[in-house]
């Protein structure tokens, strides 16, 4: 299994972090070890929304060939959904056969036209403006399409990892991912 995590200025750095750590688990702690990744973007190095800068394995290029394509949000995705290059660039993955976002990365699937007639879901501030990409916009913290998987604001990342580790490898291994992660979300009433 080949995973893209995309990144690009002004994501948001736990977006992108908290799938990543579990879905890479999956390798490392012997679960699938055929899992490979890399973290795909338009530049060498980009820095997320406060200035932590994160350094690309793969730059440009196509991001066909991956089994997963994961998109994670911030504060100029709202802008990055407007702009061609980078839309295009995500729309090469259109024979990618599962894709997944955190946060408002699903504008970003949105504007690359992943969502129509899908339900999906983003960051409660962002609810307005994913209505216009998608079927029904939903409240759930990750919404499961088949294809294509949306997890809510920031912290819904690390439910959307391990959601994606459990459709990988089943709900033992997420379990056991979750576990050492010692991962125990909590409802708040």
């Amino acid at each position: 299994m080949r995973i893209a995590f995309i990144i690009y200025d002004g994501m948001t750095a736990l977006d992108f972090v908290g799938a990543f750590d579990p879905l890479t688990r999956l390798k490392t702690m012997g679960f699938v070890p055929g899992v490979e990744w890399d973290v795909c973007a338009l530049a060498r190095e980009v820095s997320d929304g406060a200035g932590l800068s994160i350094a690309a394995s793969k730059v440009g290029g196509a991001l066909d060939g991956y089994d997963l394509l994961v998109v994670p949000g911030g504060y100029s995705a709202r802008e990055l959904a407007g702009e061609s290059a980078f839309v295009g660039w995500l729309q090469t993955a259109a024979d990618c056969p599962l894709k997944a976002s955190v946060c408002t990365g699903s504008l970003l699937l949105g504007a690359a036209g992943f969502l129509r007639g899908k339900r999906a879901t983003t960051h409660p501030t962002a609810f307005a403006e994913l209505e216009e990409y998608c079927r029904e916009v939903s409240r759930e913290r990750v919404v499961d399409e088949g294809d294509v998987v949306t997890a809510g604001g920031v912290t819904a990342s690390i439910d959307l990892g391990l959601h994606l580790c459990e459709r990988i490898a089943g709900r033992e291994v997420r379990a056991l991912v979750q576990e050492q992660m010692d991962y125990r979300r909590v409802e708040v009433s």
